[in-house]
């Protein structure tokens, strides 16, 4: 058997994922290459496709796991059988892999178109309707966990618009009541005012958007004003200090203070003398107070 997979992630929660999905009969509606998907009854459905000519088959359900996995397996026409797995990986975003299988309906000869390049080609289209898929979830409201409320259905690339599915299929969507004259209008209507109001919420974003951007600029520039204006300051305060110093050094020194750095470094004792001149007494009484000596009264004579 040949084996095929695809991939795609939904942004909407598991659930709502999972249930839009088990929606066989809508696939038509949305999907390029399913010409028909009808019901036997609660488990067995028909299948029509094309792809580089028209299969079909008649499949049951089996495996399915509520908001995790649905498989099938076909038991008349074309042999197949295929697995489908759902993964949350947040609360608005889910995972969708598809696995499928099958025998090639022309025994070696579709064996050799596989590797002629068929196999590639197939791998293509099944990629680009699980887009699709994922497309007519997210177009559809919040919780739906009906196809029919998905703004996506019929876009040009999907068999129904083109006109591409089966009269049983076409018989099937005119027996169903959302598929009526006065129910299409209705949708038709209300897919004209959700657009309107997605619109008007974007254009509100979209000016509360530039109003946060033309803020956080104003802001910048206040900062960037404040900050030139600190350095504006700060060069003023360097040069008056710069200037301070220059004058400091212009100061004429008093020659004996001079003359008494040199000396000093010299070793010359003079140097010293200016500020102390007892510099050569003993030390013990070069810093006494001298009492002023008293004079001897002369002798006097009798």
């Amino acid at each position: 058997m040949v084996e095929h997979s695809a991939s795609v992630i939904v942004k909407a929660p598991v659930h709502q994922v999972y249930s839009l999905f088990t929606h066989f009969n809508d696939f038509p509606k949305f999907m390029s290459f399913v010409k028909e998907v009808t019901y036997r009854d609660e488990q067995r459905s028909h299948w029509v496709v094309k792809v580089l000519g028209q299969y079909e088959w008649d499949a049951v359900n089996e495996d399915w796991i509520p908001d995790e996995q649905v498989g099938w397996r076909s038991t008349r026409g074309l042999k197949n059988a295929g697995r489908v797995k759902f993964r949350a990986l947040g609360p608005e975003r889910t995972s969708v892999d598809v696995y499928l299988r099958y025998t090639p309906p022309t025994g070696p000869l579709g064996g050799l178109g596989e590797n002629l390049g068929i196999n590639a080609y197939f791998d293509s289209i099944l990629q680009k309707d699980l887009h699709h898929f994922a497309r007519m979830v997210e177009e559809a409201p919040a919780g739906a966990l009906d196809p029919m409320s998905s703004h996506y259905l019929f876009h040009q690339e999907s068999a129904a618009q083109k006109g591409e599915i089966t009269p049983r299929q076409r018989a099937a969507m005119a027996k169903d009541p959302m598929m009526s004259p006065t129910a299409l209008t209705e949708r038709q209507q209300k897919i004209i005012q959700e657009n309107e109001r997605r619109q008007r919420l974007k254009a509100e974003q979209e000016a509360a958007q530039q109003e946060r951007i033309r803020r956080e600029r104003d802001l910048q520039r206040e900062q960037d004003a404040i900050l030139a204006q600190e350095a504006i300051k700060r060069r003023q305060e360097e040069a008056e200090r710069e200037v301070a110093r220059r004058k400091a050094a212009t100061v004429p020194l008093d020659p004996r203070q001079s003359y008494a750095a040199w000396a000093r470094g010299l070793g010359d004792r003079d140097g010293t003398r200016l500020r102390n001149p007892n510099m050569g007494q003993d030390p013990m009484t070069a810093r006494r107070q001298v009492k002023p000596t008293i004079a001897a009264k002369p002798p006097t004579t009798e």
